[in-house]
């Protein structure tokens, strides 16, 4: 079974940085496809970044020029680091990935922006 695991979330002031890794263990084969999703309170989920592959990325656009996001050495593993923090970035931040087994969520990881 596949289980993305995410890590790195916590608080952090307006203006800092912080850097998410997901680690999706459990298959032998690779992600077609990975990306980092997050929710606010009262929000719908939004995508964030995504590795589309062949090197590609995609971003949101409130969050491109801050946000980078990065394939690990490792299989199935993958970064986002967020800098130039703002209170809005304030959300439960997930790991996707899409495996020729089907699709696979993380638990997500807590970001908390303070003003």
């Amino acid at each position: 079974q596949v289980q993305p695991v995410e890590s790195g979330g916590g608080l952090v002031q307006a203006g800092g940085s912080l850097r998410l890794s997901c680690v999706a263990s459990g298959s032998i084969f690779s992600a077609y496809y990975m990306a980092w999703y997050r929710r606010a309170p009262g929000k719908q989920r939004e995508l964030v970044a995504a590795l589309i592959g062949g090197g590609s990325t995609d971003y949101a656009d409130s969050v491109k020029g801050r946000f980078t996001i990065s394939k690990g050495n490792a299989k199935n593993t993958m970064y986002l680091q967020m800098s130039s923090l703002k209170p809005e970035d304030t959300a439960r931040y997930y790991c996707y990935a899409r495996m020729p087994s089907g699709d696979y969520w993380g638990q997500g990881t807590q970001v908390t922006v303070s003003s």
